[in-house]
């Protein structure tokens, strides 16, 4: 990950784990076709197709590209987790939970600060 390339906002995802406010993010309501890719590596993560609305405040997922992020067990805040990274650079973007709405099961809660889009064409 080249750190120097980051805003100091997505240092503060990627790097120290932070978590972006609630609602604030520029893909919590983004729908466009094309791919999320890490903020911090330009990796692949998420197809469109694989996001929905889960009302919850940040980008969710039902389904990671395969082998794209890595699985951590958090225990910070007194709770248990599971932290999602990206696997190519170890850039923090969020947390997994196993209770989505969709077919999957799976929610992949993002900080909209640890993507980018490219759009497909």
């Amino acid at each position: 990950m080249k750190s120097k390339n980051l805003t100091s906002e997505q240092y503060h995802i990627l790097i120290e784990k932070g978590t972006e406010p609630p609602f604030s993010g520029k893909y919590n309501l983004h729908f466009k076709k094309g791919h999320y890719i890490c903020a911090g590596c330009g990796e692949k993560l998420f197809e469109s197709n694989s996001k929905f609305n889960s009302h919850c405040g940040w980008p969710s997922f039902d389904q990671a590209i395969k082998n794209s992020v890595t699985y951590v067990l958090d225990k910070s805040h007194g709770m248990l987790r599971t932290e999602i990274v990206c696997s190519n650079c170890g850039g923090h973007l969020g947390h997994f939970f196993n209770d989505g709405p969709t077919k999957t099961g799976k929610r992949y809660c993002v900080n909209s600060l640890s993507l980018n889009f490219n759009e497909e064409e």
